[in-house]
């Protein structure tokens, strides 16, 4: 009887160590048992401080948040949607819970006390709590917290806990199907397939007239030789002072151009493609002897008048350019 009492004091450390093993393995089968039913967990102060107290052979992310509309916490609110989808990817595809993880959510209205006792200031707060026994039991008892810079989104995050869980698996996320975005697709393209049917024998006369063709091929032939794509690329100023106290409409020299030198250069060669087509084409269908005689001298008119103009503006960026046209000297 004697030996009993020496006996009894080795197995009580033991049967202590068995205990505490016993209790942190119950813990990691009732929340995950609660996980499965619906994740990430929804925390109070009594249940973080049981989730995460040691020792536990298991992880924890807890994201302390803070929803109500009276924080007006944007981040937090724009956060949510993305951890649920991250807590019940994980939770879907870890059924049997071999990755030894835990999502929960401790909202400010549920765990006042325990954001007090961190000293946390703002939300959203992400720590991941690793285990502190077992083969995965991590080199501190303290949580690592996730950096939020700006808004996030579920598969950031599963990198992040990822890789701070090495040989252990890691669900992918799923995302859940849009129904309603799929529904108004759908209704759209059928919207724009029926009026596009209904507007196609008008709009088919349109695309193969030659008329048209031409006349946005002169359009884009106008843009690109009055120096437009110049401009885009040098970003040059739209207009600039001529030292004495007025506006200069063209920069000197030919490597250098304004905005509204370009509109203008591009208004003088429409109106000579459009006095040349005219003498080109509309005059000799005219069968009105006289009419068709005062189109030419108008046309061959604007004709001269315009390029002895455009020949003036080569001679204002460039002294030295020999070619001059009355009236404009």
């Amino acid at each position: 009887m004697r030996w009993f009492p020496l006996l009894l004091s080795f197995a009580l450390p033991f049967g202590s160590l068995a205990a505490k093993k016993s209790s942190t393995v119950d813990r990691f089968d009732e929340f995950h048992a609660k996980s499965q039913a619906s994740s990430p967990l929804k925390l109070a102060d009594a249940s973080y401080k049981k989730l995460t107290s040691a020792p536990r052979d298991y992880s924890i992310a807890v994201l302390l948040t803070a929803l109500d509309a009276r924080f007006g916490c944007q981040l937090c609110t724009d956060f949510q949607p993305e951890w649920d989808i991250l807590g019940k990817s994980w939770a879907k595809g870890d059924k049997k819970g071999e990755s030894r993880l835990i999502f929960g959510t401790l909202d400010f209205s549920n765990g006042r006390d325990t954001f007090i006792s961190l000293g946390l200031q703002s939300a959203p707060v992400l720590l991941l709590f690793q285990p502190t026994t077992g083969p995965h039991a991590g080199a501190s008892p303290d949580p690592i917290r996730y950096d939020f810079a700006g808004p996030q989104t579920a598969e950031n995050v599963h990198e992040w806990v990822a890789r701070h869980l090495p040989d252990r698996p890691h669900p992918a996320v799923s995302r859940p199907i849009n129904y309603i975005a799929w529904i108004v697709s759908v209704v759209l393209a059928l919207f724009f397939a029926a009026v596009g049917y209904n507007i196609w024998p008008y709009v088919l006369p349109v695309i193969q007239n030659r008329n048209v063709w031409a006349g946005l091929s002169l359009i884009g032939i106008l843009l690109f030789t009055s120096g437009q794509m110049f401009n885009r690329i040098r970003k040059v100023p739209y207009v600039a002072g001529d030292g004495r106290g007025g506006i200069s409409y063209f920069a000197g020299g030919f490597q250098n151009q304004y905005g509204l030198e370009t509109q203008i250069v591009a208004f003088m060669y429409g109106v000579l493609s459009f006095a040349t087509i005219s003498l080109a084409i509309k005059a000799p269908r005219t069968r009105d002897p006289k009419i068709q005689q005062l189109m030419v001298i108008v046309w061959g008119a604007v004709l001269v008048l315009m390029y002895s103009f455009l020949l003036s503006v080569f001679r204002v960026k460039n002294g030295g350019y020999p070619f001059k046209l009355p009236p404009f000297m």
